[in-house]
């Protein structure tokens, strides 16, 4: 892995900006209250496939609103023309939003876009949003630490760029310790042998949220040993995360309240 380097910091060179701006996991009552002003004021939205319609739907009417791609393999435009294309807009003067699900900063390829425009002398922010981690445990009931059974959360990605996992997994095995991946439905058997060859017990609970937040939200409860056959048999579609540890299993009453609720 290359080590990282230092975001550059030159004084803006040019009068355009550019807000990465974080939408949330799906809810669009989950947006900031500042994700919302830019929203208004943007003459041009670079959008992803995760941003809901009913978020697209809150933009200033006179912007103009461009999908750059960006689900799972599926790409509409590769990184670097999306990064060209944000360096276009803001040297021709736009108020310029990229508009991604969840956090701009996690796992949504915003550090290389800010590091692109910060090196080009653009000004730019970011706008933090609810991650899908923190917004799909909290719909689906799963408190993400607890004091009796998770000590820490890990968040990591199923995927890397040159397509090997790379994670070190043992350092992900403590029973007291939950694990939320991010695009990890396709490695779901792979990322189950390997917790369990290092040390995680077959019987970890484990939930799938599949379109968290909205009201097509699905949770999907197994175990490491039966998570392999349970994606095979329900086919959860991204965009879904995998929570995996003891808290998972917190959610049991949080179900039976909501089942209540829906019987009411």
């Amino acid at each position: 892995m290359n080590a990282a380097q230092p975001f550059p910091h030159p004084a803006p060179l040019h009068p355009g900006q550019v807000s990465l701006v974080g939408a949330g996991p799906g809810d669009p009552d989950l947006l900031t209250l500042k994700a919302l002003r830019r929203l208004a004021e943007a003459d041009v939205v670079l959008y992803d496939f995760l941003v809901a319609e009913e978020i697209l739907a809150l933009i200033n009417k006179r912007a103009r609103l461009v999908c750059v791609g960006k689900r799972a393999s599926r790409h509409t435009l590769p990184q670097a023309e999306i990064n060209q294309l944000l360096l276009r807009e803001a040297q021709a003067g736009q108020r310029v939003v990229r508009l991604k699900g969840g956090d701009p900063l996690l796992f949504g390829r915003g550090g290389e876009e800010l590091a692109t425009l910060l090196a080009a002398g653009i000004e730019v922010e970011v706008v933090p949003g609810i991650t899908a981690a923190v917004g799909a445990a909290a719909a689906a009931g799963i408190p993400l630490t607890h004091r009796d059974c998770a000590q820490g959360v890990s968040l990591v990605t199923g995927h890397r760029r040159d397509g090997a996992s790379g994670l070190d997994w043992a350092a992900h095995s403590g029973s007291e310790q939950t694990v939320v991946v991010y695009m990890g439905l396709g490695e779901a058997a792979a990322i189950a042998a390997d917790l369990q060859a290092h040390g995680r017990s077959g019987d970890t609970p484990v939930a799938i949220i599949e379109q968290a937040t909205t009201p097509r939200q699905r949770v999907l409860h197994c175990t490491l040993t039966t998570l392999a056959d349970c994606v095979a048999r329900e086919c959860p579609q991204p965009p879904a995360l995998l929570v995996i540890g003891e808290v998972v299993a917190l959610a049991r009453g949080w179900q039976r309240q909501a089942e209540v609720c829906l019987a009411d």
